[in-house]
């Protein structure tokens, strides 16, 4: 089933692991090292360019004010166009290990938060004093910084009635003059929290310009190199691996205080029973929580083994408990399985979310393993859907493995690196897991990872693609020190592309679908080609007959013996059915009065959810593995009377 867009990595924040709040502040002077440390990796750029500094200037501004309300054009606007001349300023300085380019912005950048402030604070004053209000229920959008300090001071004001009128919206209690002052202020301090990074002195402000630097420059040379604080690869560690030490609480801040936004499945705090979604924390070790800023709050969740939590419930009533931290495993972020009869058997359905390999014997593969043996104890497996719509990739050895459980033995993956070398990712078990009627469902959300695998059973004739016209067209490979546990840096570079067994890359162009079934993300501008500084396309030779180009002589010998006999066959058996299943899906499609209404609202940009079904596509899905089965059996019975 789809699952809602959500604010997911944001509700991380409030897991209460026990990632170590303190760790090294960083020195002006270790940037370049760092920096130098990536480019050494990348791919295509191995030293920093006037195009990478011009790019990492406007960077700079933009992670700050992506939305345009802070900064006046006059301000950034020479600084968005650096002349030669002070490119070459910049680059000797990157040299020396001296950043006055960015100083120069940051100390622009501290001066607009300032202004702001006190505009926003001049227009709560205003707000609460008159009965002026939104209707609006969404914020608006610029597409250049503001011209003055009234267009600028405008802007401010709107974003105070949208979140007023939004706020609003909810119901949540009674709308007096003293619970507007409460949410204009709870916006004010929201903000300043955002703020607060920029404004540090000392040698936190120092570190938090490191950081604010090294994001810029990384995010100059492709679409996914990326430097990240701790705590940001704590949370990509976590969607990677499916599992963490904590109790398990999700904190979300609010008008009325610190909100129990959710409670993790097998975690401490749900197997209490005293904790619940909807509570508000009142206090945290005893300390009051309406004392403390909500990072402050965050903080104490993350002191000891044990943390001690008074909550007040929905009805009024409160309770304490003391919670222990524990292993915690992702189970509702892991794969899930469902299953419909059909003739004498069943047709399996598989939602894989991402390809994910955890410390303690937890992957998608062995996961999807599982899956299939739970689904032939329901009855013989007749057909498979494996849904992707939602996988935006993971760890590349996952995809190998998934891929290969559809594959007997080949070449799933090639990687090749900035100085030519090609490494082949194979299947070499020579077993297959699962060879009947397979769809892999995909999306435009559909990268990566789950791209490998879509494109991999696609080229070996394996599965058919159905979804979208086409995938979101990711294929670098990035090195990573996200999971490393002993790094003190973290940072991805993107270090090679891939391709699959019939030389293809995924770059840019993504996977085409076999069969289109638009899904929600059809009607959006969302894929590689839309990012900034995406890199190019190629094909290489295609693999199907493993050259074991990157085997040594010592391992060659296995190889020849054991994996070229069981390599994978090519086949176009399902292929050829493309043309009357795309005829039968269209057919239905366009019957199918539920579908259409959802169509019809794609072009509006007002999807309310799918109408008539819980999952309009992946019923779609079904149909055409039943299709797939009965041409199958017409095919084989044909067969088998000429014989």
């Amino acid at each position: 089933m789809m699952r809602p867009v959500c604010l997911f990595a944001a509700l991380f924040l409030s897991l209460l692991t026990s990632l170590a709040a303190d760790f090294s502040l960083m020195k002006l002077q270790e940037v370049r090292p760092v920096m130098e440390e990536i480019l050494q990796f990348h791919v295509e750029t191995k030293n920093l360019t006037p195009q990478v500094m011009q790019r990492a200037v406007k960077n700079f501004v933009t992670q700050f004010d992506g939305g345009k309300v802070y900064l006046l054009q006059q301000e950034i606007g020479p600084l968005f166009d650096l002349n030669p001349k002070e490119i070459r300023e910049g680059l000797l300085q990157f040299e020396k290990g001296e950043w006055g380019i960015f100083l120069k912005l940051n100390e622009v950048i501290q001066n607009s938060i300032k202004r702001v402030r006190h505009y926003r604070q001049e227009v709560i004053r205003e707000l609460i004093l008159s009965s002026e209000e939104s209707t609006e229920s969404l914020s608006e959008s610029y597409l250049r910084f503001s011209a003055n300090k009234r267009e600028l001071r405008c802007r401010i004001k709107k974003e105070l009635l949208w979140f007023l009128a939004r706020e609003r919206q909810k119901k949540s209690s009674p709308w007096t003059l003293q619970r507007k002052e409460k949410v204009l202020q709870f916006f004010a301090r929201q903000a300043e929290r955002r703020e607060k990074a920029y404004l540090e002195g000392g040698e936190r402000g120092e570190h938090a310009l490191c950081v604010h630097v090294l994001k810029s420059l990384a995010r100059s040379l492709d679409a996914h190199t990326a430097f990240y604080t701790p705590q940001e690869a704590f949370e990509m560690r976590l969607s990677l691996e499916k599992e963490f030490e904590g109790i398990g609480v999700v904190l979300k801040e609010d008008v009325d205080g610190v909100l129990i936004a959710g409670l993790l499945e097998g975690s401490p705090a749900k197997s209490c029973g005293r904790i619940f979604p909807g509570d508000y924390l009142l206090q945290i070790n005893k300390e009051s929580a309406s004392l403390l800023s909500y990072d402050e709050v965050l903080d104490r969740m993350k002191e000891g083994r044990r943390v001690a939590l008074k909550v007040q419930h929905l009805d009024g009533s409160s309770d304490e408990v003391a919670l222990e931290r524990a292993r915690i495993e992702l189970f509702e972020e892991r794969a899930q399985i469902s299953s419909i009869p059909f003739g004498a058997g069943v047709i399996g359905k598989i939602d894989l979310p991402s390809f994910y390999e955890g410390s303690q014997d937890s992957s998608s593969e062995k996961d999807l393993m599982a899956a299939l043996k739970e689904l032939k104890k329901r009855g013989e497996l007749l057909g498979l859907v494996l849904d992707l719509r939602e996988n935006s990739g993971g760890f590349l050895t996952q995809a190998v493995k998934v891929a290969g459980l559809f594959i007997s033995s080949g070449v799933v993956v090639v990687s090749k690196y900035s100085k030519g070398e090609v490494q082949y990712l194979r299947d070499v078990d020579g077993k297959v897991y699962y060879d009947g009627p397979l769809v892999i469902l995909t999306s435009r959300a559909s990268a990566s990872a789950a791209e490998i695998v879509a494109a991999a059973l696609q080229d070996w004739g394996t599965a058919l693609v159905v979804g979208d016209k086409r995938t979101y067209g990711k294929g670098t490979i990035q090195y990573q020190t996200l999971t490393d546990k002993e790094a003190k840096i973290f940072f991805k570079v993107t270090v090679g592309r891939y391709y699959t067994a019939s030389g293809r890359s995924t770059q840019i162009e993504g996977v085409k679908g076999d069969i289109h079934v638009p899904t929600i993300y059809s009607a959006h501008q969302m894929g590689e080609r839309y990012l900034d500084y995406p890199l190019s396309s190629d094909r290489i030779s295609p693999s199907f007959i493993d050259p074991l180009a990157d085997v040594n002589e010592r391992n060659k010998l296995w190889f020849q013996r054991y994996y070229l006999p069981a390599l994978q066959k090519k086949t176009s058996y399902w292929k050829e059915m493309i043309p009357q299943l795309a005829k039968n899906s269209d057919y239905r499609l366009a019957r199918n009065r539920d579908f259409q209404l959802f169509l019809r609202a794609l072009k509006q940009e007002a999807i309310q959810g799918n109408w008539g079904s819980e999952d309009l596509q992946m019923d779609e899905a079904v149909q055409i593995i039943r299709d797939m089965i009965l041409l199958h059996k017409k095919k084989f019975a044909r067969t088998a009377f000429r014989s």
